[in-house]
């Protein structure tokens, strides 16, 4: 289960990036380097309460930060109403050792969870064009494609976004 991540995470949560960060580059996903994500852009999202890890036997063993419309400009360019308010999964990670466990379905599924309760209708994530996994992933979990973008910030990436609407069940006497 899921949980609002604290500082007394933050060094498993960055050894987690770790761990990571090598074997994206290795398969050819350069979506992060050992600038991008850092120590400072997670205390950051811990201090704003966005900062969600799941759990392996006991260690933090995923991660991610569920925002609000927290999207670039350039963001418009997928095929998105840019306007309707979201809730928005940033940098989702999972520890190599416990890949398969379903960690990031629950991350995910707490963004549901998370924007049902702020009564918002859409969930938004991107992804490097190179990740085989996360492509597989989102649909699974009922994700759909749309569209392409690029970021001034990561110059020579292609990031594919994706989409889900939620049913928000009706309020009596609604």
């Amino acid at each position: 289960m899921p949980r609002l991540a604290t500082a007394a995470d933050l060094p498993a949560v960055l050894d987690l990036i770790r761990q990571v960060v090598p074997l994206m580059n290795a398969a050819g996903n350069w979506q992060w380097t050992a600038e991008y994500p850092n120590e400072e852009v997670f205390r950051r999202d811990i201090a704003q309460g966005h900062l969600w890890v799941a759990e392996l036997d006991g260690q933090v063993a995923a991660v991610a930060a569920l925002t609000h419309n927290d999207q670039d400009a350039e963001y418009a360019q997928a095929d998105w109403d840019a306007a309707e308010p979201a809730l928005v999964t940033h940098r989702l990670a999972v520890h190599p050792q416990a890949q398969g466990h379903g960690l990031a379905a629950a991350l995910l599924t707490q963004a549901e969870v998370l924007a049902r309760q702020q009564s918002l209708r859409v969930l938004r994530v991107d992804t490097n064009s190179e990740n085989q996994a996360t492509q597989r992933l989102f649909p699974k979990l009922g994700y759909r494609y749309v569209g392409e973008i690029t970021l001034a910030f990561r110059p020579g990436l292609r990031f594919f976004c994706y989409e889900k609407w939620l049913e928000l069940s009706k309020q009596a006497g609604n």
